[in-house]
């Protein structure tokens, strides 16, 4: 009777902890979801400004094809048909993008001058400190959430219910570099 009792105590346990950690990895999961969301918001206003800020630039800085049409064929992807991996990648390549625009830029005095590019910067850069501040946080959750399906034994319960890693929003090899401009 009593090792019948002890089982049975064994076995509630055992159900509790499971019941625990699958409801543990669907909390940090839906973190992950939220840090993406307030994120992306911010990634889309920054989606917007784009078309603004090539246009103020175009007029100046006509002989930077590259820079501009690497921008602008980035910026043409139907961002809403996205998953939130392609928008991380493609915001990876679009920061890069824009920092090569902006380092063009600098060097045309009358358009830092212009007030529509002066107002579209600040609006940029306001959109870039939020960007920056959401993915603090977004890379945060996906941390957490990335080692409780790593760490034994809530990786056992992350299997057996579908709750994987994510992806953290990192710039890549090429952003690390210095930006060359050449004026050939």
């Amino acid at each position: 009777m009593i090792l019948l009792l002890t089982g049975g105590i064994i076995a509630f346990l055992i159900l509790v902890w499971l019941i625990g950690a699958y409801n543990r990895g669907v909390v940090l999961r839906n973190y992950v979801r939220e840090a993406f969301s307030t994120m992306d918001v911010y990634l889309k206003k920054r989606w917007d400004l784009i078309p603004n800020l090539l246009e103020s630039v175009k007029g100046y800085a006509g002989h930077e094809k590259n820079v501009l049409n690497k921008v602008t064929e980035l910026r043409n992807k139907n961002y809403t048909n996205l998953n939130n991996s392609e928008k991380i990648d493609l915001n990876s390549q679009l920061d890069f993008g824009l920092s090569r625009l902006l380092a063009v830029a600098e060097n045309y005095p009358d358009l830092k001058a212009n007030q529509n590019f002066a107002m579209l910067m600040e609006q940029l850069s306001q959109v870039e400190n939020d960007i920056a501040n959401s993915r603090k946080y977004y890379n945060g959750t996906v941390r957490e959430l990335n080692t409780y399906t790593e760490v034994f034994p809530s990786n056992i319960i992350c299997s057996l219910f579908s709750i994987k890693r994510e992806k953290l929003f990192e710039i890549n090899e090429a952003e690390r570099e210095n930006i060359r401009i050449s004026f050939e």
